[in-house]
């Protein structure tokens, strides 16, 4: 994907929304047929948000060397990512899962929808962008609001 978004690649951009969708819905239909059947697992768990945040991140990056995101966007969401993460392993070792919220869910798929326009260019694509990373701010204070009983318990 990421070398396809490369300038030099004739509707490359295209093609990277392609593999990104294609990714995207994947992944979907991965954790979908996993719950329904009851099949989740400790590796999948972990393993699955990994590679969504790699996703996400390679798709900003491009877009990003291709100068169509700032890269001030970009750094808001991959560093809500690694903030979130990390609060997860903190709770974790307190016994704790938090499970993903609706904020986080409408982040997830407001920056997916916003990186498909932008390597379309859809007119409306920045205005998507920005959405996206309105929600990331609101999802990551959200999940460390939930989370502050268990990180400041005497």
């Amino acid at each position: 994907m990421m070398v396809l978004a490369l300038p030099q690649f004739p509707s490359g951009r295209i093609w990277a929304a392609i593999i990104f969708i294609v990714a995207c819905i994947t992944d979907f239909l991965d954790g979908y047929i996993a719950r329904r059947r009851k099949e989740v697992t400790v590796f999948g768990s972990v393993i699955d948000p990994v590679a969504d945040k790699l996703l996400v991140s390679a798709a900003l990056l491009s877009l990003m060397d291709l100068g169509m995101v700032a890269g001030w966007m970009v750094m808001i969401i991959i560093g809500r990512e690694f903030a979130v993460s990390g609060l997860r392993v903190v709770l974790a070792s307190e016994d704790y899962v938090m499970p993903a919220s609706n904020w986080g869910k409408a982040k997830t798929v407001s920056q997916m929808i916003a990186i498909v326009a932008l390597f379309f260019q859809l007119s409306f694509a920045k205005y998507l962008f920005w959405i996206s990373v309105v929600l990331t701010v609101i999802s990551g204070v959200e999940y460390f609001v939930r989370a502050r009983d268990i990180l400041f318990k005497r």
